[in-house]
């Protein structure tokens, strides 16, 4: 078989997350940047495919199969993302690592991810990549930024918690592929599921958020999203962070976990 077992996959990536926690803290931050960047293209790509398109399973479809193609090349490039890390639970559950070292991970990491998704957006903003359709692209990635940064608590939280039970299964089932074909369709399937879903993912919506706050800071794209309804002055750093960041990231963990911790019982877990 061109295939891991379920077992062998995730026995393989307890060992991955003791190798993950002994990286050193520059170059987790570079491979976390790298992330960010990996993750905030695809959020480019599916902006600017589906800004006129109106219909919304259309829009929602578009941007699953292209958003999707993302955690393949992370998984295959070997960089660090703070939502797939929340795997190494499991090597965690194995007593293999520490919960500082894991936590330690996750922190950089996080970091590392957030810095690619600003430098990204705020290179889009400043540069001109949002003017496309005179403003078009521009109101609609407000209007989609303000979106996803007002969503009641609760409902951010658990969005968050059922993308990142699809996203670290997407991990676990590239993982379990032995050529590039099988990797990347075993990340990517899941990943569309839950773009489609309208689930949330708190690396990609650094970019989401980020590209609405630093385009409302440009008085020609605030000015076309204030045309086409859009409540400009309520895309704030603060919505960002306490409206979406937060809610989404511990959803986010929380999925991880249960997808972690149910695979290491499964899979790994000797009785006495």
């Amino acid at each position: 078989m061109n295939l891991f077992t379920p077992a062998e996959t995730v026995a393989n990536y307890a060992a991955a997350g003791v190798a993950k926690t002994r990286q050193t803290g520059l170059r987790l931050l570079l491979l976390g940047i790298a992330a960010g960047l990996m993750i905030g293209f695809p959020v480019c790509v599916t902006n600017m495919a589906t800004y006129t398109v109106a219909n919304a399973s259309a829009v929602r479809i578009i941007s699953g199969v292209l958003f999707a193609f993302g955690l393949g090349v992370v998984v295959l490039t070997g960089t660090e993302l703070f939502t797939g890390n929340t795997l190494i639970v499991i090597s965690l559950l194995d007593k293999r690592v520490r919960l500082t070292a894991m936590l330690r991970n996750w922190c950089i990491v996080y970091l590392g991810n957030f810095l690619g998704a600003l430098a990204l957006s705020a290179i889009c903003a400043r540069f001109g990549w949002l003017w496309a359709g005179e403003g078009g692209l521009a109101a609609y990635t407000l209007r989609l930024a303000l979106s996803k940064m007002s969503m009641p608590f609760g409902n951010a939280f658990f969005m968050g918690v059922l993308c990142n039970i699809l996203v670290t299964i997407a991990v676990l089932v590239s993982l379990s592929g032995k050529d590039v074909t099988g990797r990347m369709l075993g990340a990517w399937a899941p990943v569309m599921f839950f773009v489609v879903a309208g689930f949330s993912h708190s690396i990609a919506d650094m970019t989401y958020c980020a590209l609405g706050l630093f385009g409302k800071s440009v008085p020609a794209y605030a000015a076309a999203a204030q045309a086409a309804g859009v409540d400009v002055s309520a895309l704030t750093w603060g919505r960002y962070f306490l409206g979406n960041m937060l809610p989404v990231t511990l959803g986010n963990i929380v999925g991880g976990l249960l997808v972690g911790g149910t695979a290491w019982y499964c899979y790994m877990y000797k009785k006495g």
